[in-house]
């Protein structure tokens, strides 16, 4: 998500910010670990329309009293909109079933390729500049890519396709996200992406359906609540304080996928993992510090 200066100026608190996007992060981490736990028992498709329906309802608690329907689905770009919630069911999609035969960590943070993505695809769909820097730091990224998934090791399988899949959809749903904030309010977007994809994944449902116990129920219900909020949170984040001063603490989402990885997948990323790891993050900040200068 991306906030004008404006939203921010004036009002600044960094501190509230970064502890803000540090508890967005966690809870994206904590929807993820639901995800790839469900999985074992679900098929994807049933996960993925829980995370969609819960987010959904939740919007629809929290927005439309304040509000109104119509005020929050009206929309000028219809076929924006809808290619926009096409980009993040694929995402959701690709990530969900690769987090069955990829660790959290890796996953998480082949997924973080989708900055670096934005990046490249900038050029060809929305005409901005890159710098050479800016182009060094993406192919930095696809390098810790390569360290992470490096040929023999045991994430050299076709399933590492699956996250890379996941962030070039990702990549698409932020530029389009970007085509949209001039057009329509975040809230509307957001609101249109769920009411969409819970109804594609509601058609799909009765051919994947496998009735849940009450605590994978409720599991399924804090998936949902962990997505909508960790995205509340961001947008709050936002308003206190500038993009390019959150961009490295949004890095702490791969940080908390560890943790959980290891606290409840008993899995620890191996050396080279690690610093494959610390590549795609340090070429991430290179380009967020590359817009910044720029801005």
């Amino acid at each position: 998500m991306s906030v004008s200066t404006a939203a921010y100026k004036g009002a600044e608190q960094p501190v509230k910010g970064i502890a803000l996007i540090c508890l967005a992060v966690l809870l994206f981490a904590s929807h993820d670990t639901l995800s790839k736990y469900l999985s074992g028992f679900y098929p994807i498709v049933m996960v993925v329309w829980a995370r969609y329906v819960v987010h959904t309802l939740l919007m629809l608690v929290v927005f439309v009293p304040r509000s109104g329907f119509s005020a929050v689905v009206r929309t000028k770009r219809p076929g924006l909109q809808l290619l926009r919630a096409l980009c993040l069911i694929g995402t959701s999609l690709f990530f969900t079933t690769g987090l069955r035969y990829i660790p959290l960590a890796e996953a998480t943070a082949v997924n973080f390729l989708a900055p670096l993505l934005v990046t490249a695809l900038s050029v060809p769909l929305l005409g901005e500049r890159v710098t050479r820097g800016q182009w060094l730091a993406v192919l930095a990224g696809f390098v810790g890519v390569l360290i992470v998934i490096r040929p023999g090791g045991a994430l050299f399988t076709p399933a590492i396709l699956l996250p890379l899949c996941s962030a070039l959809c990702f990549g698409f749903y932020q530029l389009l996200t970007r085509k949209l904030s001039g057009v329509d309010s975040p809230t509307t977007s957001n609101f249109l992406t769920g009411i969409l994809n819970s109804l594609i994944m509601s058609a799909a449902l009765p051919f994947f359906w496998s009735t849940p116990t009450l605590w994978h129920a409720l599991f399924m219900i804090g998936l949902g609540t962990c997505g909508m909020l960790g995205h509340l949170l961001l947008t709050q984040a936002f308003r206190h304080a500038a993009p390019a001063m959150l961009a490295p603490f949004s890095y702490g989402q791969i940080l908390f996928a560890g943790m959980y990885g290891y606290l409840i997948f008993d899995h620890t990323p191996d050396s080279f993992a690690i610093v494959g790891i610390a590549v795609i993050c340090l070429s991430g900040l290179a380009v967020a510090w590359g817009q910044r200068k720029r801005g």
